[in-house]
């Protein structure tokens, strides 16, 4: 054997070594290293084609996910694990049961003094998207898959030690099946309809007490009546005053497997005199002004948007972005022209760009509408108003469907 291959055994070995020590220091009940953040969440959710499954950390890290084949002689299945640099979890979390089909079981350990490692067991597997969250620090991992059609129900989420569990939500998804038309083949049929905020969460508080959440519902629940009198397939993230976290919102609509996403959201500027209609769709680049909307609809701080436009650019963003922006562009001038007819004039701020957790947790093509600024005396009155509530779900409808016969027609002209 030459040197430089003794020296690669070598190196092998002493990596090994390596870690058998650290994991013999942790055995025997070492010390916690100073300047570590802790798991403080871990929560799944299953849907017929995906399972997602999130990490909440009190600090940053990132780390890359790496695929594992099965090694049936080693007794070892098929699994994901990813390394996540300065979190702690010492003795480790009792492995979470998912058992769905998809996914086995997640485990978290401290792989090194300095290093928590998570580990997803695969029962099946196609592939999978990883995103890094800020606001709170949180791992998202979307696993893909068929399932296994054995699969009893999965068992309830189960939360590291000193944490109450987090109760997995039975969302009500039709069946389906697993396969699915590439985005270029598929036509327009079901839309899925995102009421932003709700419960704690109220959103913009504007004039007279106007709450977000209530506008947003109450136009997500008039668009999706009117869509199916169209002919549409609906689906709503919510029907009620809930309150659900960005990851479980996006999490499902992607377990309704939607055609596209349409989120409503409302407003909301220190100047009062701010008012006017906007649409945003996502795309890496972005609008000095769409920042400032952006931070405050995924609730985090604006010095937080330096993380996500990382993440943006870590996203392959381009093949849904330009059927998102043709949807944008469906939408917001048939919004402007039926207020304007309505109510004589609105101002229009236009199809934007922006990077909005809610689009980008959604791999259909997605939009965000504004409807107006609840801080804005004029918006506000409309906003308060049923009359206006009315003329937004039925044009935002309208939109829609100019988008589906536009997708119709270029699926005859390429068929």
């Amino acid at each position: 054997m030459s040197r430089r291959a003794l020296a690669r055994v070598g190196s092998r070995r002493i990596a090994t070594l390596a870690a058998l020590l650290a994991f013999a220091t942790l055995a025997m009940g070492a010390k916690r290293p100073p300047g570590l953040g802790d798991v403080s969440d871990v929560r799944t959710w299953s849907y017929p084609t995906f399972t997602r499954v999130v990490v909440e950390t009190t600090r940053a890290s990132r780390g890359a996910l790496r695929h594992l084949a099965a090694n049936p002689a080693a007794g070892r299945g098929e699994r994901l694990y990813v390394d996540l640099p300065g979190i702690w979890v010492g003795a480790g979390v009792d492995p979470i049961r998912v058992r769905d089909g998809l996914l086995d079981g997640v485990r978290l350990g401290q792989n090194t003094p300095r290093t928590t490692r998570l580990v997803v067991d695969l029962s099946r597997y196609s592939r999978h998207r990883l995103f890094f969250l800020s606001a709170p620090h949180r791992l998202v991992l979307d696993v893909y898959g068929p399932r296994d059609g054995k699969a009893g129900r999965p068992p309830p989420a189960v939360s590291p030690p000193g944490r109450k569990p987090s109760p997995r939500r039975s969302v009500p998804v039709p069946s389906m099946s697993v396969g699915r038309l590439p985005l270029e083949l598929r036509p327009v049929q079901k839309v899925v309809i995102d009421p932003g905020h709700g419960g704690k969460d109220p959103g913009a508080v504007g004039l007279n007490g106007l709450r977000e959440k209530d506008v947003n519902l109450v136009v997500a629940k008039d668009l999706a009546e009117r869509l199916r009198a169209r002919g549409f397939d609906t689906f709503l993230t919510r029907t009620g005053d809930e309150t659900l976290s960005l990851e479980e919102r996006t999490a499902r609509a992607e377990g309704a497997q939607g055609d596209v996403f349409v989120s409503i959201h409302a407003n909301a500027a220190r100047r009062r005199g701010a008012h006017g209609i906007e649409t945003y769709f996502l795309d890496a680049n972005h609008e000095r002004h769409a920042l400032r909307v952006a931070a405050r609809e995924n609730g985090i701080a604006p010095s937080a948007l330096d993380d996500l436009q990382r993440t943006l650019a870590d996203l392959r963003v381009g093949e849904v972005g330009s059927y998102s922006q043709a949807l944008a562009r469906a939408v917001h001038p048939e919004l402007i022209r039926g207020v304007k007819a309505s109510h004589g004039s609105v101002r229009d701020l236009g199809v934007k760009r922006g990077p909005f957790y809610v689009l980008f947790l959604s791999s259909m093509p997605s939009i965000l509408v504004e409807t107006g600024f609840v801080t804005n005396r004029s918006d506000a009155r409309r906003l308060g108003s049923r009359f206006y509530r009315n003329v937004l779900a039925e044009h935002i409808a309208r939109g829609l469907s100019r988008y589906r016969s536009e997708r119709a027609l270029q699926l005859a002209r390429d068929s």
